[in-house]
């Protein structure tokens, strides 16, 4: 093996949890975490190792320069100083770009944390007051996004995580040939085998089992949100909770005297980019860049996904299991977890940061069965990027992905131009069904125009609303008018 190859040494992660148990600022949820994990490692002096600095984006609490408060707080050196944009891929993201660096032998040592204390600000919130916390901009910084929002999108609401994940559920129902009575079904068992898990994690915001009954009927307290998705179906971003990696080389491990129990070795990994708007992508049933990121990690690790026992996939929502699950070739009657944690809307869905904990929950897995295999997975945006790495308690010299081939064969696919505005007769390609407290309040559709383009329209009629969410509607022809402002209005 190669001694530079690197390796998980130290992980913490914490749940503050509790009607009155306020979280710490998230700059202190960082240093706690960052101090416990390198306690984890049973190394010594493992902090004034850390050349590299990383950060998950808070949504909490912006910091005029958080990296170096955390380097200041912990009392490190010069170095990276890395503070990531938004994406439920950020955590392995950070690690693939620190095992780069470290396998090269540019740096020694990497420290990834994350933090949210959202649920803490609701309940300060509710009590009439604010968080006085430290270190504030003296102007907001912009919301960090790589890409633009397209105007069709904007105009049509497109901006919410909710609305395009059950798009993406509608649309693979429908290439599955599946009634939306049996969708949402499947959809609830699937889920409550999250619950499950989630119920014995004494780290989960909601340690609770649930049935597949229990998560798909509306009820008023249980109420739809965004068709075929219910509100105990949606990852909860309101928690508090925290997390640290230490990542270095084996060889550094041993300088410091890492107990060789201590260590899960990276073995590969592979990040891959969809295209970015929704109604761009040819098969909106499917991911392309899942499913070659997840068949070159699995390539690279030498391994084939028989050989993986412990698993966690991204679950912010039913399709982005579901998406998984597909491109991995996972099947229905896999009996496998698919989470180490209980999942976003059960464990807990801190914001950029989520990853971090089911990585820390792989490690913690990995050191009790060190001849196993793990896989994680993110995805970030709009079912936009993914990533998965690949684990193991026994060492062997990393091997690294070709990400760039890995995107050119996702490229490879047909792309659909987005039209602003369109009129006349259109073919429904996906769709959802956006709720209030009082019942349905807006369809939002992506349709197929003559010629290859595609659009996004609106259903505002009470009829058709219930129509989309009873019957199956891809593949059926609307018509399409224009209405208000930049918005298509759908029509049966």
């Amino acid at each position: 093996m190669d001694p530079r190859t690197p390796c998980i040494i130290g992980v913490a992660q914490e749940t503050w949890r509790g009607v009155e148990r306020d979280a710490p600022e998230p700059l202190e949820i960082w240093g706690q975490m960052a101090e416990r994990a390198a306690a984890d490692s049973g190394g010594h002096d493992v902090l004034s190792a850390v050349d590299s600095v990383n950060i998950a984006y808070t949504i909490s609490w912006q910091y005029d320069d958080p990296t170096a408060r955390l380097a200041a707080r912990l009392g490190l050196g010069d170095g990276d100083r890395i503070y990531s944009g938004v994406s439920g891929t950020t955590p392995q993201k950070l690690l693939n770009e620190a095992a780069r660096e470290i396998f090269a032998g540019r740096r020694e040592m990497a420290l990834v944390v994350s933090g949210e204390a959202l649920a803490t600000k609701r309940r300060l919130k509710k009590r009439g007051s604010k968080p006085d916390w430290s270190f504030r901009p003296e102007e907001p910084p912009p919301f960090p996004r790589d890409d633009p929002p397209h105007p069709a999108e904007v105009a049509h609401n497109l901006f919410q995580a909710y609305v395009t994940f059950a798009m993406f559920d509608v649309a693979r129902r429908a290439h599955l040939g599946m009634s939306p009575e049996e969708n949402r079904q499947r959809d609830g068992e699937l889920l409550s085998r999250l619950t499950g898990i989630a119920a014995n994690n004494p780290k989960s915001w909601f340690p609770i089992a649930h049935s597949a009954r229990e998560l798909i009927e509306v009820t008023p307290q249980n109420r739809m949100v965004s068709y075929p998705y219910a509100k105990n179906m949606v990852a909860i971003m309101d928690v508090d909770m925290g997390s640290a990696i230490i990542l270095t080389s084996h060889e550094k491990a041993d300088a410091l005297g890492v107990p060789k129990d201590r260590r899960v070795t990276l073995r590969s990994f592979c990040a891959a980019n969809d295209p970015c708007y929704v109604a761009e992508r040819d098969e909106l049933w499917r991911s392309r860049a899942m499913e070659e990121a997840s068949r070159e990690a699995l390539g690279c690790a030498g391994i084939g996904l028989d050989d993986v026992k412990n698993i966690d996939l991204y679950s912010c929502f039913a399709s982005s299991v579901n998406f998984a699950r597909d491109a991995l070739g996972l099947s229905d009657i896999d009996t496998r977890p698919l989470t180490m944690t209980g999942g976003l809307p059960y464990f807990g869905g801190p914001g950029s940061g989520y990853m971090s904990h089911s990585i820390v929950s792989m490690v913690e897995a990995l050191r009790e069965e060190p001849a196993e295999w793990g896989l994680v997975s993110g995805v970030g945006m709009h079912m936009q990027k993914h990533v998965f790495g690949i684990y193991s308690g026994t060492p062997d010299t990393l091997v690294l992905p070709d990400e760039d081939a890995v995107q050119a064969r996702v490229k490879s696919a047909p792309v659909h131009e987005i039209q602003n505005r369109a009129t006349g007769p259109a073919t429904v390609a996906a769709y959802t069904v956006l709720h209030n407290r009082q019942g349905p309040k807006v369809g939002i559709l992506a349709c197929d125009l003559q010629g290859g383009a595609r659009c996004y329209a609106h259903a505002q009629d009470t009829a058709l609303m219930r129509s989309l969410m009873n019957e199956e509607w891809v593949g059926k022809e609307v018509t399409l008018v224009a209405g208000e402002g930049e918005i298509n209005i759908a029509t049966a």
